[in-house]
């Protein structure tokens, strides 16, 4: 008959479960699901240590990328919305797609690599903010068209900036 195993963190409860990276033993209050088994919480640190690379510098520049382009695309968007109002926002659409894959490659590229979920967050929260003073000047001066264009654009552009920064393939 085998000795009974107790768990490493809880020395006076016994578990039949380890850690399927170090081996530890680890009681169910212990352990973490994973896609492929049960780790303990350490390993699960270890590896989201790995995945967080960015420094604090890469969330200025992040932030600043996506909110110089976001800004420069609205702009676009609110000049088309205004000379072609009806079928701007079909257009609109479009340029959303093509100014989200833009804004997203310019961010990759210039962090180089690094990336971090915050990182992801704030990125596309500079989305938002750079279309402000155009989502603003369609409210004041651009009637419904407007406010319609710059609302689709950021629909369109915000998901799929996030999605495509944090590596996520629709």
């Amino acid at each position: 008959m085998t000795e009974p195993l107790y768990c490493a963190n809880h020395p006076n409860r016994e578990t039949t479960l380890r850690c399927n990276r170090c081996e530890k033993p680890i009681c169910t209050s212990c352990a973490v699901h994973t896609p492929t088994g049960y780790r303990c919480q350490e390993c699960v640190n270890a590896q989201k240590k790995k995945f967080d690379t960015a420094e604090w510098h890469d969330y200025i520049i992040g932030v600043g990328i996506a909110s110089m382009l976001s800004l420069i695309a609205s702009i676009i968007i609110a000049i088309i919305v205004s000379i072609i109002p009806f079928f701007g926002w079909i257009i609109a659409a479009g340029l959303a797609g093509g100014a989200a894959s833009l804004i997203s490659k310019s961010v990759k590229r210039f962090l180089g690599g690094r990336r971090s979920k915050k990182l992801f967050v704030l990125s596309t929260a500079g989305v938002v903010f750079g279309a402000l003073p155009a989502v603003i000047f369609a409210f004041i001066f651009g009637g419904l068209y407007g406010i319609l264009g710059q609302g689709i654009y950021l629909f369109i552009t915000v998901p799929a900036v996030y999605y495509y920064l944090s590596g996520f393939r629709l």
